[in-house]
Order: C-alpha cells, then sequence, then structure tokens
C-alpha cells in the first residue's frame, strides 16, 4: 500500500513538473511563419522604398505636430503589444525610437521584448498604427510580415498620410516603407 501511494505520488509530481515546463513558451521573432493569415499573392515590392528617405521623424515627434491628412515621414520599431500585427492585413504598430525594448535592458528576461513591457507608462503617446494602403485607400490583404519582410523590433522608415482619431491616436496610411538592415 505503502508503495502503491509513493509510485502515486511520484507520478502526480512528474506530470506536474511537465505541465509546468509545458507553460513555459519561446517566442521566437519569425518574419514569415506559416500559420499567419492573408493573402500572400500581393507583391511587397510595390510598397518598399529602396532608398531611405530623409527627413523621417521619431513617433512622438509626428503624434504632436501632424495633422490629419498630412503627407508624413515617420520612422520607428515595430512592437509595442505583445502582438503588433493586424491578421490579414498589412497593418502594425511601431513605437518611438526613444522608448527601450525589454531586449535593450541587459539582463532582462522577456519573452517578448517588443511589447515594450517596461515602458508602459509611456507607451500610449509613444506608438503610432500603420497601414499600408494601396492605389485606392485600402489597406493591403496580405501579411505585413510577408509583404515586407519584417519582423518584430524591425527599424522601419513610413511615408504616407497622417490620419487622427478624436482621441489624438495617430494612424499612417503608408505608400512606402524602407525597412532598415
Amino acid at each position: 500500500m505503502k508503495r502503491t501511494k509513493t509510485a502515486s505520488l511520484c507520478l502526480s509530481l512528474c506530470l506536474g513538473l511537465s505541465l509546468v515546463v509545458g507553460c513555459v513558451e519561446e517566442y521566437p521573432i519569425d518574419p514569415a511563419p506559416d500559420n499567419v493569415s492573408g493573402k500572400t499573392t500581393v507583391d511587397g515590392a510595390a510598397y518598399l522604398l529602396q532608398q531611405e528617405p530623409s527627413g523621417a521623424q521619431e513617433v512622438i515627434a509626428v503624434r504632436e505636430s501632424a495633422k490629419d491628412g498630412d503627407e508624413i515621414t515617420i520612422v520607428g520599431r515595430i512592437g509595442g503589444e505583445a502582438n503588433p500585427w493586424i491578421d490579414g492585413r498589412a497593418a502594425f504598430t511601431i513605437v518611438d525610437g526613444s522608448l527601450k525594448a525589454c531586449s535593450d535592458i541587459p539582463g532582462d528576461q522577456c519573452a517578448k521584448p517588443w511589447d515594450y513591457c517596461c515602458e508602459t507608462d509611456k507607451l500610449p503617446t509613444a506608438r503610432a498604427l500603420v497601414k499600408v494602403v494601396d492605389g485606392d485607400g485600402a489597406v493591403v490583404e496580405a501579411d505585413a510580415r510577408k509583404l515586407l519582410q519584417v519582423k518584430e523590433l524591425s527599424t522601419v522608415i513610413v511615408q504616407g498620410k497622417a490620419k487622427r482619431d478624436d482621441a489624438g491616436n495617430l494612424t499612417v496610411l503608408a505608400s512606402g516603407i524602407f525597412v532598415k538592415k
């Protein structure tokens, strides 16, 4: 009887440990995972700029100065949320370069450094939504990671029009994107 209780306890401990270990997930930075939704037949070259545009301003500066409909050139890093992508659309959030991603902090072991969880107080006024739009102004129906060959924490320079909402949030209707190497 004692042997059965010991075996049962050992089995319970092993199962419990496997559950705990199984809950630790790795979040690889994958620019084009196989399971992303969205069309992949769209040619991203139509939206990628071959040369870095000049005069790009950081997200915070553009949020402070741009008015609805202004032509802008903005620079930022992809992130600001655990999932900065809009599934099935060429859209994502970018963050001002003055904020530190968790991976920029020595010794930080954050699983999703692009969520900027160490900068939560500054994040609401330091991020913008980027929507890659076609000639008709519609958001391109393709996953941005595949379309532009970008990933979390990629630095991008975006040219387009500012779109403001009543709360002061900034969306960039992007006509061209330069991906910094």
